[in-house]
């Protein structure tokens, strides 16, 4: 009988059900996120300028009206940025203008954080000649000013998309990463557990990929980091000085405009002129203060117990 009972109260004491792998991974995310302040209100400004740009243009019309009584009004209520120089929106135009640079520097760092993890860490691991000739081509790239190249590019093959931006963009960012990458890896070949994987023929691509990567992950994120922001400003330095197409909607044409049709000298266009500036300078804090606690997750050393 006694038996009969402690096993009908086993039963109406059992454990819950364990919650799905999904919801436990995004708990643990968000813990991790919350170890640095700053960082996870970087976090959310950035995820909310994410999600502001790329879905707010499904609620804003693709194409604005234009009223000449409006030109370089005021801000106000209904128009927080005032109006530009053909009586448009300027709230109207930052939210359909947002999408295009968060996606050009985005890609643009994938590419050259692609490019130069693989060929920094191919060039200090196998050493030889396939270093010599990896650290040359780095070197010409290096002495030659990106601006520069961009212009004489410009000049000569007109950049018929956002697109092909990026791909420009991130083609000619990867050298300053490439000699980190390589440093890093040459020291982190030396250690113990990759000497022992190289005894054991373990293959060039799996020590590099599942041995020295991992062990670099904040850094290459933070060099991710580095480089989107980097690819922003170029992509805005390119439209401000005309060498981009001046197509779509994107905050570096807003700059271009704002700057060659006279904004500064109407009394009501400061809202007009600050809107693409302020929005480029809150998506790069909130990617930078966001990274600090990337980099805590990633580096053990960082983490709080």
């Amino acid at each position: 009988m006694t038996q009969i009972v402690d096993a009908g109260s086993a039963d109406l004491k059992a454990p819950p059900p364990p919650e799905g792998k999904d919801a436990g991974a995004f708990k643990t995310f968000v813990r991790a996120m919350m170890r640095s302040r700053t960082g996870f209100i970087g976090f959310l400004v950035f995820a909310g300028m994410v999600l502001l740009c790329l879905i707010g243009p499904l609620f804003m019309p693709d194409t604005l009206p234009t009223d000449t009584s409006k030109i370089y009004g005021p801000a106000s209520l209904g128009h927080p940025f005032g109006f530009d120089s053909e009586g448009r929106d300027v709230f109207v135009q930052l939210i359909n203008g947002g999408r295009a640079v968060i996606l050009v520097g985005f890609l643009a760092a994938v590419i050259s954080t692609v490019i130069a993890v693989v060929f920094g860490a191919l060039a200090a691991y196998l050493g030889g000649r396939v270093d010599s000739i990896i650290v040359a081509a780095t070197d010409i790239v290096l002495t030659v000013p990106s601006i520069i190249l961009l212009a004489v590019l410009a000049a000569f093959y007109r950049v018929g998309s956002a697109w092909s931006l990026a791909v420009i963009l991130g083609v000619l960012g990867w050298p300053g990463l490439l000699r980190a990458v390589r440093a890093q890896v040459f020291s982190l070949k030396q250690r113990e557990y990759i000497e022992a994987a190289r005894l054991l023929d373990l293959g060039t691509g799996r020590i590099v990929i599942r041995e020295i990567l991992p062990n670099m992950a904040s850094f290459i994120l933070m060099n991710f980091v580095i480089g989107m922001t980097n690819a922003i400003y170029a992509m805005a330095g390119l439209y401000l000085l005309g060498l981009a197409p001046m197509q779509g909607d994107n905050w570096g044409i807003m700059i271009n405009f704002a700057w060659t049709r006279g904004a500064i000298f109407f009394q009501g266009s400061l809202g007009y002129i600050l809107a693409p500036v302020l929005a480029i300078c809150i998506v790069q804090l909130s990617l930078v203060t966001m990274a600090r606690s990337f980099e805590e997750i990633l580096n053990p050393r960082l983490r709080h117990n």
